[in-house]
């Protein structure tokens, strides 16, 4: 797969996904997200891959958000497509079977920002900040950021951070729930490779049930929600999996799953 603006290399089962434009701070361009989509669909596809880590090329980024070059020259009649665009690409991000880590080692801002919550788990190195600009350029998030933010912080402080357009260091992204994990700058990738291998260990279609659970539960009321919750659990009683788990929880063994 040939691809410009991100570098990819697999580590075990695990993809990483680095966005190399660092001379922008690792701008999402249209290019970029395009090269993004294929890769996310690569991950959820390849069955040898188990997890995912993006992470930003250089120490200073993340992410910036949307590539300013196309902001600015956007016309009002292209703005929606070109949200909607983005919209989808971390939906389907967010929607895959597999744990994927952001881990974040500098700026993630607007769209960067955006990118982040669409994944699982977000690991920041100490020197990582958060923030959502786009108010102060006369524009709201557009993808996905009004809605992500609040599902996963809370209404009132994803409004702050919103409507403020302030940044944020991540020990305070932390304490408010936007971060899973801060780490040194230098250990960040390991930290990140280490999280999504505790998940990893366990049985892969119980992950990808839990996933669908959580992802499409949080969208649901509470009692279709947990309809669809028990639909899963029963999905798991039918796997060969279950019955392995059990087995070696009773001879007190780690247990060796096969994800049938």
């Amino acid at each position: 797969m040939e691809l410009e603006n991100i570098i990819w290399e697999t580590r075990d089962q695990i993809a990483i996904i680095t966005l190399n434009r660092p001379k922008v701070l690792n701008a999402l361009n249209s290019k970029t997200i395009a090269e993004l989509d294929r890769l996310i669909m690569r991950v959820e596809r390849d069955s040898k891959l188990m997890a995912a880590i993006i992470t930003g090329s250089g120490n200073r980024a993340f992410s910036s958000g949307a590539d300013a070059g196309e902001i600015l020259d956007l016309i009002p009649a292209e703005s929606p497509s070109l949200a909607r665009r983005g919209q989808t690409v971390f939906t389907r991000l967010e929607s895959i079977e597999k744990p994927v880590v952001a881990a974040i080692n500098g700026f993630a801002l607007g769209g960067g920002c955006e990118l982040a919550l669409a994944c699982t788990f977000r690991v920041a190195a100490e020197t990582a900040k958060f923030g959502f600009p786009e108010v102060k350029r006369g524009i709201i998030p557009g993808y996905g950021g009004t809605q992500r933010l609040p599902r996963l912080i809370g209404k009132g402080r994803a409004l702050e951070m919103i409507l403020t357009g302030r940044m944020m260091a991540a020990w305070e992204a932390y304490q408010i729930g936007l971060v899973n994990k801060v780490v040194p700058e230098a250990e960040l990738m390991e930290a990140s490779i280490q999280l999504v291998g505790e998940v990893i260990q366990n049985a892969p279609i119980a992950i990808r049930m839990a996933l669908q659970s959580v992802n499409q539960g949080i969208n649901m009321d509470i009692e279709r929600g947990l309809a669809y919750e028990a639909n899963l659990f029963g999905i798991c009683f039918t796997t060969e999996d279950k019955q392995e788990g059990i087995r070696a929880f009773r001879e007190k063994r780690p247990p060796q799953f096969k994800g049938r």
